[in-house]
């Protein structure tokens, strides 16, 4: 359905994520993927999806001038939010398991932001979901920071893998934006876009 209104525009993703790639192909998307490296550094005076929006911007810069008339640039990020503070990536196993026990036991929040970019201007949205994991053990956070060597990862962990299916208590909002992009929100803002 939304493929057919696409099919006079030409979707760019802007990411090397497979999960992302594989949430474009399962909404029957056809897209193509272009990749610029950024340095992802943001003020420390940004909090939140301030963080997320300016970060989707940022990754779209290095695409402006290429830009055609067609063409819809779809650039996003994804910070994990624990009392008041980001929760980056781990540098190595041992940062996996400090980050993983940080969030064990309480709430904290993953926000992603996607931004669309045309050559005739630029919309940048947002969602938030809530995520409670249970008290982990250590050795539970070992075995997973081990097995599954989350290092690519916000937060150190993968929720579609074995740690969301044992840690998550409660979620509130879209699991999708947890795994990586939230669908309903590119759904929706594509086609507001289109039908424009």
């Amino acid at each position: 359905m939304l493929n057919d209104k696409l099919k006079d525009y030409n979707i760019i993703l802007a990411s090397a994520s497979p999960r992302r790639h594989e949430f474009l192909k399962s909404m029957n998307i056809d897209f193509e993927v272009r990749l610029h490296p950024v340095n992802e550094v943001y003020s420390n005076k940004l909090k939140g999806t301030e963080i997320t929006d300016y970060l989707a911007k940022l990754k779209a810069e290095a695409f402006e001038e290429s830009l055609k008339g067609n063409d819809i640039l779809i650039t996003s990020d994804t910070i994990v939010w624990l009392e008041n503070k980001p929760v980056e990536k781990p540098i190595d196993e041992d940062d996996a398991f400090r980050m993983i026990k940080s969030l064990s036991d309480k709430t904290h929040e993953v926000m992603t932001s996607i931004c669309f970019t045309q050559k005739s201007g630029q919309k940048t949205v947002n969602t938030t979901t809530k995520v409670t994991f249970k008290a982990l053990t250590d050795d539970e956070i070992w075995y997973y920071v081990n097995t599954y060597k989350p290092l690519d990862k916000a937060g150190a962990y993968g929720i579609q893998e074995w740690i969301g299916a044992i840690a998550i208590t409660n979620i509130e909002g879209s699991y999708n934006n947890v795994v990586g992009l939230p669908t309903h929100l590119l759904y929706e803002t594509l086609i507001n876009i289109v039908n424009a």
